[in-house]
């Protein structure tokens, strides 16, 4: 049913002058065709059946206002993020229109605008649309969370991750004082040029504060993007899977990015010149690779700190200038530019970044294969190196069309007016062609240049001119940057099964299961909280200290026990369920030296060698992480053992009563893993992977008891072993 304007308005005196007629939105399909006030009774909600659009603007050149109070909602308040679907508002086709204060909740994508130029979306809020559920946990990390931004000609971002504002092909738009909570994406530019995205806070949220396909010319400052977040386990794993503050994909060019505080993100920001741009796919007919990336933007005077990957990344692209900017704590590094040219990176600082780098890769300013790229007049205290220039045999890339046209290898860099205090590593070069330092200056480093084979430095001229800031225009009047400075460090980010903790509102999250007892943290746990449940044979308690999260703890008796509790505090209410096995295993852990993916019977005879340990637990809970068996602290015997923290064997063997019918078994492993249940597999993923939740399903006729075998090996790096049980029905 379409609802026109005309068969529900009246007049309303709104004290600003203007008189406006109300609309009000009761039904999916509401068409909108002139200036007015959308009016949503409280507690509506509004279903898109057809997934194009719940309230629609149809005609140019008209302002549509919210009315104070009202909040279009597409699912009901407690639907699970990754179910939610359809648009809540649409705009497409139409150019200069307005919509001033939308509260826009429970859709997919909650503003959605499509040739759409001269729009102006102002003082928007958007809170509790779509999210993905994260299956990573604090031991461990899902594979499955990562994000793929790499493709999205075909709109792939929003099909797959959703928006609260998604807004393409247009021009000369602009986007000021949106408030993004409670989602995954928050701004998504698709083919969006000339335009002015200001004064925003898209916050505390799973996947791209703004994101950017193929969106020039605009200008992007005095947003708020912190906390864009996934795959974050503090002391555990710092991966980011692809979240990021502000993504900038495919050729993403000339754009002003000022002043904007861009914090513990999974990168600040993360930009890649795009699989167009390297030929990994076709470009239109004539493409020419020749300088094509996300080339001449600026980047100024930019909070980029606290990623668990890196401050800000930039590869395959062209006459970028980075200068001003703060990257403190960034995981890995504060710059990664790998293939990137003609780079200026000036007047910023770089602190304390590359703690939890990978191999070489860390520290300060970090590019692989960059020429022409000049770091000047910085200041690098304490990183895991300052500045790290290399080459390495990246022989497919060399092959593409892009590297064909572009690369000239690690050369004609310059490294000059830098100040290094406390660097592990000042200056490290890998293998690189001419590289100039000038005027650096050298306090309690480690090492101050580190040559490792390719040319030796050279001298920088001496008459290099002196870096300035450039002029730029910062719109907006919010000030973000140190906003949120009391939320400092990585070990603020906290992520839970639908994204980061806003350190505002009480966020629960599974912590572990260790035999028949699981665990729940409560993050900002009001002062009241209590946790009941009627299930039979379960206990429930609650541990609350002065510091960090309330623990949840439900126990239960031996054997096997469903069970469902509701947590409930001030402003909190929550529905915990799970089962508890009260079991007992026989683990053996072991070192072998026969590739067990090769000849298990081999690997399995070892598991009795001289250096084997056999221990009794409650539970299969593995967080080996970078460690081995003997780093546990399950027994002295076992800590005492001679096996190391790569190629090692766990055998896990128990018997446990089930009631007859369908059960589910899941593990999470890293590396290969196999579950047998009386002797038939369940689970079989015997291969080097990174931690993957696996899932099997098996059924018994009759009450009895299943035995039950879990073999896993390690070969190297990080490592899980975590085995769960339920009932599939």
């Amino acid at each position: 049913m379409f609802l026109s304007i005309s068969a529900a308005i009246a007049l309303a005196a709104l004290g600003s002058g203007a008189d406006l007629p109300i609309v009000e939105v009761s039904a999916d399909d509401t068409l909108v065709d002139r200036s007015c006030i959308l009016r949503i009774a409280p507690g509506a909600m509004i279903a898109d059946a057809a997934g194009d659009g719940v309230v629609k603007i149809v005609a140019s050149d008209v302002t549509v206002r919210f009315e104070s109070g009202s909040v279009l909602r597409g699912a009901p308040a407690g639907t699970a993020g990754d179910v939610m679907v359809g648009v809540g508002v649409v705009v497409e086709g139409q150019s200069g229109v307005r919509v001033e204060g939308a509260a826009i909740e429970g859709y997919k994508i909650g503003f959605l605008a499509r040739s759409a130029d001269g729009l102006v979306v102002d003082g928007a809020v958007l809170r509790d649309n779509f999210r993905q559920r994260l299956r990573s946990i604090p031991s461990a990390e899902d594979g499955g969370d990562w994000l793929w931004p790499h493709a999205n000609d075909n709109r792939e971002w929003t099909a797959n991750y959703g928006a609260a504002i998604s807004i393409e092909r247009s021009r000369g738009v602009e986007v000021r004082k949106v408030t993004v909570r409670d989602g995954q994406n928050g701004i998504v530019l698709d083919r969006v040029d000339e335009s002015r995205i200001y004064d925003n806070d898209c916050s505390f949220i799973s996947g791209w504060g703004i994101a950017m396909w193929r969106s020039s010319g605009n200008a992007i400052t005095r947003n708020a993007l912190d906390f864009c977040v996934r795959g974050y386990s503090h002391g555990v794993y710092n991966r980011g899977q692809d979240s990021a503050g502000l993504l900038m994909f495919e050729q993403c060019s000339n754009n002003l990015i000022a002043e904007n505080s861009i914090t513990h993100g999974g990168d600040g920001i993360f930009g890649f010149g795009g699989k167009e741009a390297l030929g990994d796919v076709p470009g239109p007919e004539g493409f020419d690779h020749t300088r094509k990336g996300c080339n001449d933007n600026l980047f100024i005077a930019n909070d980029l700190s606290y990623a668990p990957a890196h401050g800000l990344e930039m590869t395959f692209s062209f006459g970028n200038r980075i200068i001003a900017n703060q990257f403190i704590e960034n995981a890995i590094c504060g710059i990664w530019g790998g293939y990137s040219q003609e780079t200026l990176i000036a007047d910023n600082v770089f602190r304390s970044n590359g703690a939890s780098g990978y191999g070489l890769e860390r520290g300060g300013v970090n590019i692989e294969h960059g020429s022409g790229n000049s770091v000047r007049q910085n200041q690098f205290e304490r990183n895991g190196a300052g500045v790290h220039f290399w080459t390495d045999d990246d022989v497919a890339l060399l092959k593409s069309p892009w590297a064909q046209k572009n690369h000239r290898g690690s050369t004609d860099n310059v490294i000059a007016d830098n100040r290094f205090s406390g660097d592990a590593v000042a200056i490290h070069l890998r293998a690189t062609g001419a590289t100039f330092v000038r005027a650096n200056t050298f306090e309690g480093v480690g090492e101050a240049i580190s040559i490792e084979g390719g040319e030796e430095v050279r001298a920088a001229p001496a008459d290099l001119a002196e870096i300035t800031v450039p002029a730029y225009e910062a719109l907006g009047e919010r000030r973000p940057l140190g906003a949120r400075a009391s939320l400092a460090g990585r070990q603020s980010i906290v992520v839970g099964e639908w994204g980061p903790w806003d350190h505002e509102s009480a966020m629960v999250r599974p912590l572990d299961r260790t035999g028949g007892v699981h665990r729940y943290e409560v993050w900002g746990a009001p002062d009241s909280l209590d946790v009941a449940c009627d299930s039979e044979g379960i206990s429930t308690n609650i541990e609350q200290g002065e510091d960090g999260p309330a623990i949840v703890r439900i126990s239960a008796s031996p054997g096997v026990h469903t069970y469902s509790a509701l947590l409930r505090g001030e402003g909190l209410e929550r529905e915990l369920s799970g089962t508890l096995v009260g079991s007992e295993w026989t683990v053996r852990f072991f070192p072998w030296t026969v590739d067990p993916r090769e000849n298990v019977e081999g690997w399995r005879e070892q598991s009795y060698g001289p250096q084997s340990r056999s221990v009794t637990m409650q539970d299969v809970r593995l967080a080996y992480r970078h460690g081995g068996p003997q780093e546990l602290g399950i027994s002295d015997e076992l800590s005492n053992a001679e096996i190391g923290r790569d190629r090692f064997g766990t055998i896990a063997t128990t018997s446990i009563p089930l009631r007859a019918g369908r059960w589910r078994v899941a593990t999470m492993s890293d590396d290969g893993v196999r579950v047998v249940i009386d002797g038939v597999p369940a689970i079989d993923n015997w291969t080097w992977h990174a931690p993957k939740r696996d899932e099997g399903e098996f059924t018994i006729d009759s009450d009895r008891a299943v035995q039950i075998t879990i073999e896993h090996f390690e070969l190297d790096g990080f490592a899980v072993l975590e085995f769960e049980i339920e009932p599939a029905d």
